[in-house]
């Protein structure tokens, strides 16, 4: 297992190692002790589970105080995942980062405090499971427009399907 720090400081690509055999394939989604090596000691404390259909855009969402660093997996299909860093005092405030995950490449995206996070469908469907590090709160919840211009995301999704919410964000 690698994780690999991307542009943004503070965003992992974690590759997890995977065995793969005629029956198909097993790879630990998350395990403390091989996590904090890596560098990632976040206590998580609630798992969620997304399905979304193709061309689906789910985000800009982040929480308010305490906010929450997330452990992003793709179980099935394919997305491109976003976190763009909302940290004031951060040098890449402003600024975003993309990768792919999928059910063929198995990597995941840690996301730590400070970051808003959304993602594209890009297969017909696709299965997201993703750990968070403080359990979800309505009173805390924001969205940021997914196509807020200041950030020019060029989402693979031009005409996404959106929740009321996100298209109201």
């Amino acid at each position: 297992m690698e994780a690999i720090p991307l542009r943004l400081d503070g965003l992992l690509l974690v590759k997890p190692r995977c065995f793969e055999d005629a029956r198909g394939y097993f790879f630990e989604t998350y395990r403390k002790d091989a996590y904090e090596r890596l560098g990632i000691s976040t206590p998580f404390v609630q798992d969620n589970a997304a399905f979304s259909k193709k061309g689906v855009i789910r985000g800009l969402h982040y929480q308010k105080t305490p906010g929450q660093a997330k452990l992003v997996t793709a179980i099935s299909g394919a997305i491109w995942d976003v976190a763009v860093d909302i940290r004031p005092n951060s040098a890449t405030y402003g600024q975003w980062e993309a990768v792919e995950l999928s059910d063929e490449n198995h990597w995941q995206l840690f996301i730590p405090v400070g970051f808003a996070h959304g993602y594209c469908t890009l297969s017909e469907s696709a299965c997201v499971s993703y750990k968070v590090s403080a359990p979800y709160d309505p009173a805390t919840e924001c969205t940021i427009r997914w196509d807020d211009p200041s950030f020019a995301i060029p989402w693979p999704s031009k005409s996404p399907i959106l929740s009321e919410r996100d298209r109201n964000a």
